[in-house]
């Protein structure tokens, strides 16, 4: 069985075809500048690759370019679109409807396009690359929805709920939902598959990357995810504030004559490493700047280790204890320091450290020592992988 897994943003399209027999990538590739011109990227799992421009008005062109590439020419992976068993697309927001992967029909894409309030940065263009994606490929291929907050769904009451009017709550759905919930199943089930099972176990899994969240993970299930109604809350990220005092919207909007919106906008794509530092949103440029002196550069990545420990610590005493800490996401796979820094000092919590265990990147690894109460892992996630999972299994069961 093959997977095609689609993960699309407002101008960009990525994907992988999986084979599920060996969970390995054939190909994979990215369409990009949807819209704005266009440019495709494609490489093979055995080194062929191909690379030019393209226009792609739509994602429907994307798309077209997309089955091209995989079926034609010297890039080509298989022979028709036949050998493609199912499409698993990555959806970000399915609100308290879609509590699972399910396939995508038209009462399913009907939420997902109610949800598009809840996620305007995602739902929205996920919607319309899934109806591009309908056009181009054939109806005798099904295709299935995974939602990144499908996972959160189990968090309790207590943990979703604001302290603001019930009524908004019942009128608007106005709750924590949490995100990055494909990344956190993925890494705490093979975490699951390392340790012997969950079952009594309490995790704190980070998924720290350009945008970020940590999650605190009961008996293999979601208690609580530092994302909240969208994926601005909880940590500084790259270009994201994380959590604000809700006043500083509406105190910087009147000093500066910005509308409420405006002002979003600006903790969204204006702030995190970006707004602190001046002048990137990239960590490894902030550690660069650090080294030379920049301290605002140096107040950016304090603060995101200040605050990855504090959720890790709140997060041990909402659960009641801790067993397992996992870093995953681009820097939580690859960043040395961070992790170093993150775990320094924590003794207290059970975590013991150990430094000569952490000199690597993007690997799977433990960097606590072997006496720790606490066990650290570095899990690399893979997304993509429990997609195509999720959707070989919903489409062998039709």
């Amino acid at each position: 069985m093959k997977i095609l897994v689609i993960n699309a943003g407002s101008s960009s399209l990525k994907y992988q075809l999986i084979d599920m027999e060996t969970e390995t990538p054939i190909a994979k590739g990215l369409c990009e500048r949807i819209g704005i011109g266009g440019k495709i990227t494609h490489k093979t799992s055995d080194g062929r690759s191909v690379s030019y421009e393209v226009d792609f008005p739509t994602h429907e062109e994307a798309f077209a370019e997309l089955t091209k590439v995989l079926t034609t020419g010297d890039t080509a992976v298989i022979k028709n679109l036949d050998e493609i068993s199912a499409i698993g697309h990555r959806v970000v927001q399915g609100g308290e409807k879609i509590t699972q992967s399910v396939l995508l029909t038209e009462d399913v894409l009907k939420v997902v396009d109610e949800c598009a309030e809840l996620a305007p940065l995602h739902n929205p263009p996920i919607l319309v690359a899934i109806r591009a994606c309908q056009k181009v490929f054939s109806d005798k291929i099904p295709q299935v929805g995974v939602f990144d907050t499908a996972f959160h769904q189990t968090m309790p009451q207590k943990a979703y709920t604001w302290a603001i009017p019930y009524e908004y709550y019942e009128k608007y759905h106005i709750r924590r939902y949490g995100y990055h919930g494909t990344s956190h199943r993925f890494v705490s089930g093979r975490l699951g598959e390392l340790v012997g099972g969950l079952e009594g176990k309490k995790v704190v899994t980070c998924h720290l990357g350009n945008g970020s969240s940590i999650c605190a993970i009961v008996d293999g299930k979601c208690m609580e995810n530092s994302m909240g109604f969208t994926p601005l809350d909880g940590l500084i990220m790259g270009t994201r504030s994380g959590s604000v005092d809700p006043s500083v919207v509406a105190f910087i909007a009147n000093k500066e004559g910005l509308s409420a919106q405006e002002v979003v906008d600006i903790l969204n794509k204006k702030s995190g490493y970006l707004g602190v530092s001046g002048f990137t949103s990239d960590q490894r440029d902030l550690w660069d700047a650090a080294e030379k002196g920049n301290a605002r550069a140096q107040l950016a990545l304090d603060m995101q280790v200040y605050q990855i420990k504090k959720y890790i610590g709140a997060y041990a005493a909402a659960m009641g204890g801790l067993d397992y800490v996992v870093f995953t996401g681009g820097i939580g796979e690859n960043d040395m320091k961070v992790r170093e820094l993150v775990c320094s000092d924590m003794e207290f919590l059970g975590i013991k450290f150990a430094p000569e265990k952490n000199n690597f990147r993007g690997e799977e690894r433990i960097i606590s020592t072997d006496d720790s109460k606490v066990t650290v892992y570095v899990l690399p996630t893979n997304e993509e992988l429990l997609i195509a999972r999720d959707t070989a299994a919903i489409v062998g069961n039709k």
